[in-house]
């Protein structure tokens, strides 16, 4: 985004500041009575009130009165981009169908792969845009998109491209994520490993060649993709240089989150059934846990990921929304903070580095996302509370009052 010439300088004073920054040995990295400069859209530095020289400053000066101002919020895992509902599939389950039931009506992910693959890049925009809106208005300011309903080149490609145009339609950043290993496509029934072979020789060098994704994910699961093909598409993203993530023992411990650790990767995302060797595997890798409490709430399940352990061994924890129609349709980055608490007993605090710090490491964004630090990016959110716990507290209004990317403010329709 081209910084406003009337906004390239500007002093954001009188704030407390919930830096995140790890550097600073308070809850939240708190800071009372401080002061945000900020140059062509990033913090140029943290500064205590008493040694801001306002009548000296020859940019823009913004009072704040004493609000809290926290990092802008990173959905770190979403899956924004799709086309249909799921609403009647869900209706079905609380009539009691099973999962096979429902897939042999149609539903589950093939039905989505239906409706992505029926609609334009621009009905996928179209369709996409006031769920961005939704999470844009509780302060994201930063969001990963993944593919993965499209399972043929022409409509990964066609998600890709849509996720890269939401970035022009509102002030936020996108991370595009090639999830093209999500499911089996029905062309491809009972031929997993040719749809390996397809999505490694054809679709993976079209998405690097074109620069649509800085990632690769794969569903590694009984009822995705084996550990001996989530490797083969792993080595291929390596070979194209792109870093790799997981979606890892949610449903079942097949030691994906190890194979994720190994190959250095981002993130290792659900993992409800990580064990003991995997925490270790993901501590020693610097791989961020990412959890999403919100398709644990929305099927029921009762396997919590090993929250304790992984707080002793170090692991970031980040929280996001799993925005997606089939098992977390939520597109609210504060209902998932609320839920990884009550759900997964994560502190406020731990909710709140999980979408700004921890998040921000989980793209690849760790140095320059997530923190209210010098040479940041200038994203930060303005909130009319008395203390940043009500974030992940109270529900039902939004306390934001003001949203700022790259040191620009931005109007909140609420």
């Amino acid at each position: 985004m081209t910084p406003n010439p009337d906004t390239e300088r500007s002093l954001w004073r009188n704030a407390r500041l919930a830096t995140l920054d790890p550097d600073i040995d308070a809850p939240y990295g708190a800071l009372e009575r401080h002061a945000l400069r900020v140059e062509d859209g990033r913090i140029a530095a943290v500064l205590p009130e008493a040694g801001v020289d306002v009548a000296g400053f020859d940019g823009k000066v913004v009072d704040l009165d004493g609000r809290w101002v926290t990092p802008g919020f990173v959905d770190c895992h979403t899956h924004l981009v799709y086309g249909g509902s799921r609403a009647a599939e869900w209706e079905m389950r609380q009539q009691g169908a099973t999962y096979q039931q429902i897939a042999a009506a149609g539903g589950g992910i093939a039905s989505t792969v239906r409706a992505t693959r029926a609609l334009t890049e621009q009905q996928l925009v179209d369709a996409a845009l006031p769920r961005l809106k939704a999470l844009v208005r509780e302060g994201v300011t930063c969001i990963e998109v993944k593919s993965g309903y499209g399972l043929s080149l022409d409509d990964e490609l066609k998600q890709l491209r849509a996720a890269h145009r939401l970035a022009h339609a509102l002030p936020i950043e996108v991370a595009p994520t090639l999830l093209a290993a999500h499911a089996v496509p029905p062309e491809y029934a009972g031929r997993a490993d040719d749809y390996i072979d397809y999505v490694i020789d054809t679709i993976l060098p079209a998405v690097a060649g074109q620069g649509l994704a800085e990632a690769v994910d794969v569903f590694c699961e009984s009822v995705g993709f084996s550990i001996e093909q989530t490797r083969r598409v792993f080595e291929a993203a390596r070979a194209h240089g792109l870093r790799v993530k997981g979606h890892v023992e949610q449903l079942s411990k097949l030691h994906g989150a190890a194979l994720v650790a190994e190959f250095g990767g981002l993130s290792a995302d659900h993992i409800e059934y990580l064990d003991d060797a995997g925490v270790a595997a993901l501590a020693e890798a610097g791989t961020v846990a990412v959890l999403l409490p919100g398709a644990f709430y929305f099927l029921g399940e009762t396997q919590k990921p090993p929250i304790d352990a992984l707080r002793k061994a170090g692991v970031p924890m980040a929280v996001a929304t799993d925005l997606n129609p089939g098992t977390s349709p939520f597109a609210s980055i504060r209902l998932a903070m609320n839920q990884a608490c009550v759900l997964f007993n994560l502190t406020p605090e731990e909710a709140l580095a999980g979408v700004t710090r921890c998040a921000a490491r989980a793209l690849g964004r760790g140095d320059t996302h997530g923190r209210l630090a010098e040479g940041c990016v200038a994203d930060f959110l303005v909130w009319d509370v008395d203390h940043p716990a009500e974030l992940a507290y109270a529900l039902g209004t939004n306390p934001l009052a003001l949203r700022v990317f790259r040191g620009v403010a931005q109007h909140i329709e609420h």
